[in-house]
């Protein structure tokens, strides 16, 4: 239990901590206040708490699959956030904009995050027996994940502007990605996308429920058996993020004269 705890728990804080520190060093770089980031934790804290004790309410809704469809659209929120975001920092002048989108990309991030840590420790910490593994593997998990995401954020702010603003983008163009793989696995098992046959199946090579996949899982969506809208979706995604990122990153090339 105590592993399984520091997988589960590492998987979900991952992506929030990976989407907070790559936001936080962007706006490093374009050096904008990072008194956003305080208001988002708080927005994404209270929505995960709010979601998490209303869990119940919201599984019910939409003929039991109100948790998907829910999960689902913070996914697809947070997609649409992340394109806008690639495309208006290219004028660093619209401050309100950026810093109100980077705050509802943490907020929704660690709403959606939080709620899943939080029902996790909530359904097992009632058992006597399971409660000290699951305390010791969540705190276990979340600091690694917490590690994960400050290594990226001193990594990227060390880097040149150029460098810096490239990784960061990118990366956030993959987190993307594997969100649109999660919104349409959650759509499948709601009988909303019609479920498809896996074009492949890696999980001899990679179990997409081990330390690695989890981590994969987290950052690009990995998933051992994708079916072909999975592949579908991915690729647009990733393929429209990317033109909108070197769009981006060519606009700075020519501002800066290099």
């Amino acid at each position: 239990m105590l592993v399984n705890s520091v997988i589960i728990i590492l998987r979900e804080v991952l992506e929030a901590a990976l989407i907070v520190s790559v936001l936080l060093a962007l706006s490093q770089k374009l050096q904008l206040s990072k008194n956003w980031l305080t208001r988002a934790l708080f927005l994404g804290g209270l929505g995960a708490a709010v979601y998490a004790f209303n869990i119940q309410t919201i599984s019910l809704a939409f003929d039991g699959v109100g948790q998907e469809v829910l999960n689902a659209s913070i996914h697809i929120v947070l997609c649409f956030a992340i394109a806008l975001f690639i495309i208006v920092i290219r004028n660093t002048q619209n401050t309100k904009i950026i810093y109100s989108i980077m705050m509802s990309c943490v907020a929704l991030a660690i709403t959606r995050e939080g709620s899943e840590i939080i029902i996790y420790i909530q359904g097992l910490i009632s058992i006597p027996e399971l409660m000290t593994p699951v305390i010791a593997g969540s705190i276990i998990g979340s600091g690694i994940g917490v590690s994960i995401g400050v290594f990226f954020y001193y990594f990227i702010d060390n880097l040149s502007f150029q460098n810096g603003t490239r990784l960061g983008l990118f990366l956030i163009v993959l987190i993307a990605g594997g969100m649109i793989m999660q919104v349409t696995q959650l759509l499948i098992q709601a009988d909303i996308i019609n479920s498809q046959h896996p074009i492949w199946n890696t999980s001899s090579l990679l179990n997409e429920r081990s330390l690695v996949g989890q981590l994969l899982y987290a950052v690009i969506g990995y998933e051992a058996t994708p079916t072909p809208i999975q592949i579908y979706a991915y690729i647009v995604n990733l393929t429209v993020l990317t033109y909108l990122t070197v769009g981006t990153l060519n606009y700075f090339k020519q501002r800066d004269g290099l």
